[in-house]
């Protein structure tokens, strides 16, 4: 299914635009209401950016630092060129260790990787924690939102499907519905073998590893089980353990709309006692799968900037309305129009880059100010020029036509003069599919100015 027909089929679920509006404009509230609280907003924004230009500019040189720092607090770092290498990295942990039931918490990068699917085909049975990501999960769905994975979905909906998938009595109560989901996920916690997470930030000066969450889902994750994997792309690193001061100002404030998240989980390797908190054996699995290509490119490179906070999707005025599975991408919204074709390729995304009107918002949003709108831009020039490329001749010379037209005033008036004599219209079909074109004026403002207009114009 193409982008255009999913965008109208989510268009026509009223259900589903309701529950986006209500979720979106909620979380809108929060970070304007969160914002304030940090009385130099744009300065924070200003030094994470920096912060993260310096660290994709010399990104070599932070991965294996922090490569050796976390190897060196008892952290094993695998390195994962694509999703294949990384899905059989860890399932080979899985199968090493024994492993049968694995718990894990959120994580877009494995979601990226459909690691799900590849624990699956090795008999293994991976189990969201994340409430959100549980949801989806007993509902067969991928996450709709970076944050809030089941954001597309009413409260009505998930007790139908915990009343159908947990046996559970239909309830519209929130606090219910909690219960049923913990009462279920403790069991699958005290049972697991392996605990998997993403990761939010590495730090390459002591090689620590940091995890932010609500629920406490992911500090389960990562202390009953004893083995864990960390899965993280090659952009999460940041240079010095006082960096995060302002991420974390930032990131829950632009994501949740909180000044802090309920829990931050900060790993430095494997536990060196028994009664310390964490994994008895920590591997971090660091990720490629196509990110190292956005790097050649000011102008692709700050794609990696992103921290994932989710706010250009509840800014987006397309994703408000359609919803993250119309973009047929775990990457949804603004961020996953430009960084799905980047990771996938413009064969399997050439049409998420037109999911956008350009107005901005996404930019204005952006906790790192990444230039979403040049971004969308330049991969539209790379979809035109694939095309051209693959036989768009008529289409070159049709706007090298209009340009020499254009660049003309008097060839450009008699070209017009011709075309209202005629009766022209010009071959704008996909504009006029849902639009009214005006129809062309008798006169032109030159020949209206010529004929008296500029007398009455004058003073």
């Amino acid at each position: 299914m193409s982008f255009e027909r999913s965008a109208r089929a989510a268009l026509a679920d009223e259900q589903l635009r309701g529950a986006l509006r209500h979720a979106t404009t909620l979380f809108g509230e929060r970070r304007r209401a969160a914002m304030a609280t940090l009385p130099d907003w744009e300065g924070a924004r200003d030094r994470a950016r920096a912060i993260k230009d310096e660290t994709l500019l010399h990104l070599d040189r932070y991965l294996e630092e922090f490569t050796a720092n976390a190897e060196r607090a008892g952290a094993r770092v695998h390195w994962a060129r694509d999703a294949a290498t990384a899905c059989e990295i860890i399932g080979r942990i899985a199968a090493e260790r024994g492993a049968r039931t694995v718990v894990k918490s959120k994580s877009m990068a494995s979601e990226e990787i459909h690691l799900n699917a590849a624990l699956a085909a090795r008999g293994l049975e991976p189990v969201e924690t994340d409430l959100g990501e549980y949801i989806v999960q007993l509902a067969g769905e991928g996450p709709s939102h970076i944050v809030a994975p089941a954001i597309h979905k009413t409260r009505g909906q998930i007790a139908a499907l915990f009343a159908e998938k947990l046996g559970v009595e239909p309830s519209d109560d929130v606090a219910a519905l909690a219960a049923a989901a913990r009462q279920t996920l403790r069991r699958r916690f005290a049972e697991a073998d392996l605990g998997i997470s993403g990761v939010n930030f590495a730090v390459a000066e002591t090689g620590t590893i940091l995890i932010v969450e609500n629920e406490g889902n992911a500090r389960l994750t990562t202390t009953l089980p004893r083995t864990h994997v960390a899965l993280m792309g090659i952009e999460k690193v940041i240079p010095r353990f006082a960096d995060l001061e302002v991420f974390l100002q930032l990131l829950p404030r632009s994501g949740t709309g909180q000044r802090m998240t309920a829990y931050q989980s900060l790993l430095t390797g494997a536990k060196r006692r028994p009664d310390d908190e964490g994994p008895e054996e920590l591997h971090i699995v660091v990720l490629d799968n196509g990110r190292s290509a956005m790097l050649a490119s000011p102008v692709t490179r700050q794609t990696l900037a992103c921290i994932r906070c989710g706010a250009c999707l509840n800014a987006c005025p397309v994703y408000r309305q359609i919803g993250g599975h119309a973009y047929e991408s775990v990457y949804a919204g603004p961020i996953g129009a430009v960084l799905s074709p980047q990771l996938f390729g413009l064969a399997r995304s050439s049409e998420l880059p037109y999911a956008s009107s350009l107005c901005g918002a996404c930019r204005d949003v952006c906790p790192v100010k990444i230039d979403i709108p040049a971004l969308l831009l330049h991969l539209r020039a790379e979809v035109v020029g694939r095309r051209v490329g693959k036989g768009g001749v008529l289409e070159r010379l049709a706007f090298s036509s209009y340009a020499a037209v254009m660049a003309r005033p008097r060839l450009f008036e008699w070209v017009m003069r011709a075309a209202r004599m005629l009766r022209i219209l010009p071959p704008i079909g996909a504009w006029t599919k849902f639009r009214d074109l005006r129809p062309l004026a008798p006169q032109s403002f030159r020949e209206q100015w010529r004929a008296g207009l500029r007398d009455q114009a004058a003073p």
